[in-house]
């Protein structure tokens, strides 16, 4: 009775509405670091400012949840996960640590993968921060290394009582490797039940996606529960191949793919959400000097700073500025505030055809908007448009390198195989791209009409990869 008297002393509980009531560490030993520090930490209480849906808040009231409702989900996952796996992991890697270990490294992990983000998630990543040759992952990265390390190497206890062995200690460089997207040789130097939980960050179903798919879900008001967690879980263990899901699981898996699928269509890809995208693409091109002072590593103290909202409170106030260029730039963004969006949706095409594939791929927008051109008359090829090429990966190309970490177990046959060579897995599509043009709004029926004629003149399809864990 003492005991779990101490438990319910030193455990806090918060309440979500996808998980119900979420416990974490609040008191610890005075040596130690709690998950309440983590969570108090400013690098984690600037995601409350940052949206998990990027620019879909603005397309979907209810939606206003962010990435630390979100990554607080995700080390609940962790310890769901956790204690559904370890004993198979345990099986198949002996070496593997103690069960208190690996809940800590996945729980912290989890809590941390999103860290990285700026304002606007992967919207930062493809309009800022690629210019410095980083990702969210990337940053998040050297954050968990160089500002968060001494506080994670302290971490010794999990909810439930689980806690380290005498002579661990949690690695901030494996929570690092943890969240970070593969690469083809980068698993040489890392011991074998760590890769294997790398398939729970990079793989088909993860605690980031299962979570997210769950939250936007919900939040948006898609749906009230989009996929079956319990048997997704109930069926899946390490096996000595890697995270493998039972046949009897496959409908839930699929069922969860397609539901992601779904939300990239309705929601993250919805057509206005994409113009907002659009308009703010120009804002951010054309303002971003002012917008922060250069690579984010080299001025960590102000990102830390640096969120949605005082982004938001900053580009409102620019139109009142001394500098005529910054002036220009608040009004644009006083119409964004206001919520006018600059461009509308002319034509949208799904599933391109693949002789187009060298035109119509994600990342090759002026070679699509060119292609475009040329089949338009003479005398309107040079009218304002953009051209978005949003990509809904439903499952990996088995040449990447975030591929090959799932596998299907036949209870029939008791065989493992890769999961790319069950039928109803082969069903889901690799990828459908869409190609949508954007042009002015209020622009003339004739104009949206010869876009339309044009793409008759380019179907095509092509398939792609994520560049980070999205």
């Amino acid at each position: 009775m003492a005991a779990m008297t101490d438990l319910h002393q030193c455990e806090s509980l918060l309440h979500c509405p996808i998980h119900g009531y979420i416990p974490f560490v609040s008191i610890v030993d005075e040596r130690e670091t709690s998950e309440r520090q983590l969570l108090d930490n400013p690098w984690l209480q600037r995601l409350r400012q940052i949206h998990q849906l990027q620019t879909a808040w603005w397309v979907y009231p209810s939606a206003e949840h962010t990435r630390f409702q979100h990554v607080v989900g995700a080390m609940h996952m962790a310890s769901r996960v956790t204690d559904s796996l370890y004993p198979s992991l345990c099986e198949v890697c002996p070496d593997v640590p103690s069960r208190g270990y690996v809940e800590c490294l996945m729980r912290l992990a989890a809590l941390l993968h999103d860290v990285g983000h700026g304002p606007f998630g992967h919207f930062f990543d493809a309009h800022f921060l690629k210019d410095y040759d980083l990702t969210h992952e990337i940053l998040g990265s050297h954050i968990i290394r160089e500002e968060l390390g001494p506080l994670l190497k302290n971490v010794r206890t999990c909810p439930g009582g689980n806690r380290l062995n005498e002579g661990e200690q949690i690695d901030p460089d494996q929570i690092a490797w943890l969240i970070t997207r593969p690469t083809s040789d980068d698993t040489s130097d890392r011991p074998r039940w760590l890769a294997m939980l790398r398939s729970l960050f990079c793989g088909l179903y993860t605690v980031d996606n299962m979570d997210f798919v769950l939250r936007d879900a919900y939040m948006s008001g898609y749906s009230t529960q989009s996929y079956d967690l319990e048997r997704l879980l109930r069926y899946t263990f390490f096996s000595e191949k890697g995270l493998t899901i039972q046949d009897r699981g496959m409908n839930a898996l699929v069922r969860f793919r397609q539901a992601r699928s779904e939300l990239f269509r309705a929601v993250y890809f919805h057509r206005t959400v994409r113009a907002i995208d659009k308009t703010l693409e120009d804002l951010f091109r054309d303002g971003r000097k002012f917008l922060f002072p250069g690579n984010p590593l080299e001025h960590l103290g102000e990102y830390r700073q640096f969120t949605e909202w005082s982004l938001l409170i900053d580009v409102s106030r620019w139109d009142k500025s001394e500098n005529e260029e910054q002036r220009e730039l608040g009004h644009r963004w006083q119409r964004l505030l206001q919520r006018q969006v600059d461009w509308d949706l002319a034509e949208d095409r799904i599933r391109l055809d693949p002789k187009a594939t060298d035109v119509f791929r994600k990342g090759r927008e002026s070679i699509a908007e060119q292609a475009i051109r040329e089949e338009l008359p003479s005398d309107l090829r040079d009218m304002p448009m953009k051209i978005d090429l949003p990509n809904y990966i439903d499952r990996p190309d088995p040449n990447t390198a975030a591929a090959g970490q799932n596998f299907l177990y036949r209870s029939a046959q008791q065989q493992i195989r890769p999961l790319t060579d069950d039928e109803l897995y082969k069903h889901l599509p690799v990828s459908q791209l869409a190609c949508r043009v954007y042009l002015p709004k209020n622009a003339p029926v004739e104009h949206k009409k010869a876009v339309s004629v044009a793409l008759d003149a380019l179907l095509g399809s092509a398939s792609d990869d994520d560049l980070t864990n999205m």
